[in-house]
């Protein structure tokens, strides 16, 4: 799955195709009609209400594709930037490293053996290569 580019729509439409919901069912649990249904299939993005019910409705996560995009594509924190995350927060604070040390262990090891070439590695896992780049001068710091 590519998370950069997220068209919500076409991604409901495929996993209300794979749970085989039938089109009445989604109207009634929505309160609309069924051109509304076939106008949010055509939308790139949905208001987050909607996009909860149709969570619920296909028990499926949809917002974490939007977390998957945050990890992968949202830019660092600048110098400036970081002095206000040191301030609390009344919102819930999330982590944004996904990668256990067992899986960047893992990557390294396909770099060092040579299994596996970098631009393979991001083809394949879909990890940015400032992250590669980033795991590859931490490890060769530790040795």
């Amino acid at each position: 799955m590519n998370f950069k580019n997220i068209h919500i729509g076409n991604l409901i439409e495929k996993k209300v195709a794979e749970k085989e919901i039938e089109i009445s069912r989604i109207c009634k649990f929505l309160c609309c009609e069924e051109d509304q249904i076939s106008q949010m299939y055509k939308t790139p993005s949905l208001d987050t209400e909607l996009l909860l019910r149709w969570s619920k409705l296909l028990e499926y996560d949809f917002f974490r594709l939007y977390t998957q995009h945050m990890i992968l594509y949202a830019p660092p924190a600048s110098d400036e930037n970081k002095s206000a995350l040191n301030k609390p927060s009344s919102l819930p604070v999330f982590r944004k490293n996904i990668y256990t040390k067992e899986i960047v262990d893992f990557i390294l090891e396909l770099i060092t053996t040579g299994e596996k070439t970098i631009p393979e590695i991001i083809l394949q896992y879909r990890i940015p290569r400032t992250t590669i780049y980033k795991w590859i001068s931490k490890h060769h710091k530790k040795n």
